[in-house]
């Protein structure tokens, strides 16, 4: 049993930082940093609908960035119910500031994501964000 709680560790720790260079590309605004992350046949679930496919998903996070300016988005609180050297999925809690319509905003929400490794790097293959 300890042998599975230390192999757990670097494996956590890999995806922890997997977590922390997708919110450092979210908040850059640049599409093109966030992608990368994403599998071609992802599926997100926000508030405000459901994609399916990179190009679903490139459009509707490109509309965050143009909508909530200057956004900081922070993912706190990661859990990780499901971890294997193949899948991962955790769970949090987020919150963003920004800037819509010209006035101060924030909110906050959960999100739940599912990783998978596909060619040895890490993919974003579901995220569901909820306020």
């Amino acid at each position: 049993m300890m042998d599975a709680v230390m192999d757990r560790i670097p494996l956590e720790s890999e995806l922890v930082s997997f977590m922390r260079e997708y919110e450092s590309a979210n908040n850059s605004h640049d599409i093109e940093r966030v992608v990368p992350f994403i599998a071609e046949d992802a599926n997100y679930w926000f508030s405000d609908g459901s994609y399916r496919g990179i190009e679903e998903i490139r459009s509707a996070i490109n509309k965050t960035f143009t909508t909530i300016l200057d956004e900081v988005y922070e993912v706190r609180d990661l859990e990780w119910p499901v971890l294997t050297t193949g899948v991962a999925v955790c769970r949090y809690r987020f919150a963003w500031t920004g800037v819509v319509e010209g006035q101060p905003r924030s909110g906050q929400g959960r999100g739940t994501n599912v990783i998978v490794r596909r060619d040895g790097v890490w993919m974003m293959l579901h995220e569901h964000l909820s306020s």
